[in-house]
Order: C-alpha cells, then sequence, then structure tokens
C-alpha cells in the first residue's frame, strides 16, 4: 500500500561530500514502511517534475530518515531543505528485505548502497550475529551509526583512505566471511560479484538493485532487469517487483 504524505522536515545535514541525511516527519508512511523499502519525493519548483526514489536508511517512530547523494538537479533541491518546510512524499514503495531466520547474517553495501542496510540491521541484531561490510570510494559515512548497534564492522575503499583497499567483496574473500544469510545494496557490478561469492558458498543473498528510475512506481517500464524464468528469463520491474530480488534469481549477464 503507497500513499501521499506532505511530510515535514526535522533535520538536513551534509555528512560527507555530496551525501546528505535528511530526516522527514511522515507518520502514515513510517507506519506502514519496512527495511529495504523506499520512497518517492517530489521536488517543488514546478520544473523538475518527476519524483525521485531514496532508499529508507532509518524508521524512528513517525520519522523517516534519508541519506542521499545529489546527482543531479532534483536531488540538489532536497539538498538545501530546511527544517519545518514541507514536502512531498509517496511511499513505501517496493518489496524490502525478508528477514528470514538464521544464526549469523553479513550486510554488504556499497556506497549509497549503505543507508537502506541500517533499517535492516536494527531489524537483525536481536536475531542472531550481525556482521557489516561497507565499501566506499573515499572515505565512509553511517559507520559510527552501525557500530552503535553492537555490529561488526568492516570498511573497504577503493582508494584505501579507511580500511581495506578495494572493494566489499574483495573484504570478504579476504576475511572468508561467511553466513546463513546475505542482505546487499549496491553497484549492480558489486551485487554481481557478491552474488557469485554467496553461490560458491552456499549462501542465500538478496540483493537491491540500483537501476535508475524514472516514475517510480512502475509506469514507465524503465528500471527493468532480466530474471531467471524456466530455461529463459522474464523482464521485473525494480521499482514495482523488487528492490530486493534473490541473487540466484538474476540474469546478471
Amino acid at each position: 500500500m503507497k500513499i501521499t504524505e506532505n511530510g515535514i522536515v526535522v533535520k538536513n545535514k551534509n555528512i560527507a561530500p555530496n551525501i546528505y541525511d535528511l530526516t522527514i516527519r511522515l507518520p502514515q508512511i513510517s507506519a506502514l514502511a519496512k527495511c529495504g523499502q523506499f520512497v518517492d519525493v517530489y521536488p517543488d519548483n514546478g520544473a523538475n517534475l518527476l519524483a525521485r526514489p531514496i532508499s529508507i536508511c532509518e524508521i524512528n517512530g513517525d520519522k523517516l530518515r534519508l541519506v542521499f547523494q545529489v546527482v543531479g538537479a532534483g536531488t540538489r533541491l532536497f539538498s538545501v531543505l530546511s527544517e519545518g518546510q514541507s514536502i512531498r512524499v509517496l511511499g513505501p514503495c517496493g518489496n524490502g528485505y525478508a528477514l528470514t531466520e538464521g544464526n549469523k547474517f553479513i550486510l554488504a553495501g556499497g556506497g549509497i548502497g549503505v543507508p537502506p542496510l541500517l533499517e535492516t540491521a536494527k531489524n537483525l541484531v536481536d536475531k542472531g550475529e550481525v556482521e557489516v561490510f561497507l565499501g566506499f570510494r573515499s572515505g565512509s559515512f553511517l559507520t559510527e551509526d552501525f557500530e552503535k548497534l553492537g555490529v561488526k564492522v568492516h570498511i573497504a575503499t577503493d582508494d584505501g583512505s579507511v580500511g581495506f583497499k578495494g572493494n566489499v567483496v574483495d573484504l570478504m574473500k579476504s576475511l572468508d566471511a561467511k553466513a546463513d544469510i546475505i542482505y546487499s545494496c549496491g553497484p549492480k557490478i558489486m551485487l554481481k560479484f557478491l552474488a557469485e561469492y554467496a553461490e560458491k558458498r552456499g549462501i542465500t543473498a538478496y540483493v537491491s538493485m540500483e537501476e535508475r528510475m524514472a516514475c517510480g512506481i512502475g509506469a514507465c517500464v524503465g528500471c527493468v532487469v532480466k530474471i531467471k524464468d524456466g530455461d529463459g528469463y522474464v523482464h521485473k520491474k525494480v521499482c514495482k517487483d523488487g528492490p530486493v530480488f534473490d541473487s540466484r534469481e538474476v540474469v546478471w549477464q
């Protein structure tokens, strides 16, 4: 069930280069939201009509925390929102993570795929051991938020500025990381190699795809991915059928 709600900005802060931490009071959407879902946020200038999909980072009572990257005109408008401003939001959108039973869980995120894993970690800490692998080009963000949950955090950076020099999957390989379930979000190339890592070790992995979305509600067919269907495949929409899929179902080539 998706609804449109006019939310009120509670906080908006720059936490890393081009990365913003936005909290919006959205009582109705917050009550329905689950980890791994996203919302469509509408620019309020009349020129940029299409909503921008942003993953839910945290659900805190009647508020949603959204951590996003400025990549264009729409998200640039969101970066200058101030406390008390009203903003139109549609959500919750998509299918989130299926929190299945297990004793140990790995969360693996790359870049702006890191934020949705925070609410996921909050939902898993009482279910079993949680180990988090976070990858960035340079520096890091949200790592302290994960550490406050009491989970073990590993960081990889492309330039070696923080933690392991390399990508998340290489870091996992170096530690021979094992788990019952992997929950991940990040660039498609990262998810592809993570899916291979999981398959070789017999680990069930859920991947949240970051395909570009135009409408965010399944109308434009701009975010399709190939999903296995018998000996062939079908096209499914990331915004409506995902963004989370079982990694074994995705056609990665």
